[in-house]
């Protein structure tokens, strides 16, 4: 939101006032025609077609948590975009991957960025994970009209929880309502072929390469099942974003190790294309 600076150059006084430390308050008092759900969409006859993104997927491991987010985008039966981004930090120890109506919810990221920074200059401390968790089930509640129109936001929320000291995984509905996932979640449009996989590779105290590499299995199940979600590309060298969250802060994987984890699944699928089978215990 760009401030509006009157005729003696000064802000105006809503804008050095002090009031809530959350800025989606501050925003719906002052300039509500600029949230996202308060837009009226122009009149239209069937249904809108919008670019979409899908699948995100996210795992809890010893020391914090794995996110990770295919790259590809579709509008209707058509291939939208190739190389979409659809995981983004949300602070030093969270980060929020989207899938459904890709404008929206980009625009829905970067408004919950700014809320959590507004509430950390305004009270001097960062909200615990539970916190953020709620903030944003409160913005996709937001945007309920627009999802009843046909476009949908659905995020997937992960973090390290300072004060629990593990990593979390928060999904939600387009209500806004919110539920915590036990070692791992998926969304979007491949998430049910997704999920199966998780189930099926998932245990306890993995290190951080082997959530990473189980999220990308994850990833490449769905694309095998489910034309809307897009596996490592190995000829056009797009691989699905992966991030990691520890006591540490937030870390994106770089291309070489994301690439390296995506080539050594791609030479396990040559010999067994259904991918690998569950751990005997």
């Amino acid at each position: 939101m760009e401030a509006e600076i009157g005729s003696t150059g000064r802000l105006p006084a809503a804008f050095l006032t002090p009031g809530s430390s959350s800025f989606m308050d501050f925003l719906s008092a002052h300039a509500p025609e600029q949230l996202p759900g308060n837009r009226p969409l122009p009149p239209v006859e069937g249904a809108v077609q919008a670019p979409h993104g899908t699948t995100i997927v996210a795992a809890t491991f010893a020391g914090g948590v794995v996110l990770a987010g295919d790259r590809r985008a579709t509008m209707g039966n058509v291939i939208a975009q190739r190389d979409l981004e659809k995981v983004f930090p949300a602070d030093e120890h969270s980060a929020v991957g989207i899938a459904g109506t890709a404008g929206l919810a980009v625009e829905m990221v970067k408004l919950f960025q700014l809320e959590l920074e507004h509430f950390e200059k305004v009270e001097g401390s960062t909200l615990s994970l539970e916190g953020k968790a709620n903030r944003l089930s409160t913005m996709i509640r937001g945007n309920l009209g627009m999802a009843m129109q046909g476009l949908a936001v659905v995020p997937l929320f992960a973090g390290y929880d300072l004060d629990r000291g593990k990593g979390r995984i928060f999904s939600y509905d387009v209500t806004g309502g919110r539920s915590e996932e036990l070692g791992f979640a998926g969304v979007g449009s491949g998430s049910v072929f997704a999920r199966g996989s998780l189930k099926k590779l998932y245990r306890d105290e993995m290190t951080e390469e082997d959530a990473a590499t189980m999220v990308l299995q994850a990833l490449y199940d769905a694309a095998d099942d489910d034309s809307a979600t897009g596996g490592p590309d190995m000829v056009r060298r797009i691989y699905p974003v992966i991030v990691a969250i520890t006591e540490d802060g937030y870390r994106r994987l770089s291309e070489e190790e994301v690439s390296g984890l995506a080539q050594t699944v791609y030479d396990g699928r040559l010999r067994l294309p259904n991918g690998p089978q569950a751990p005997v215990s």
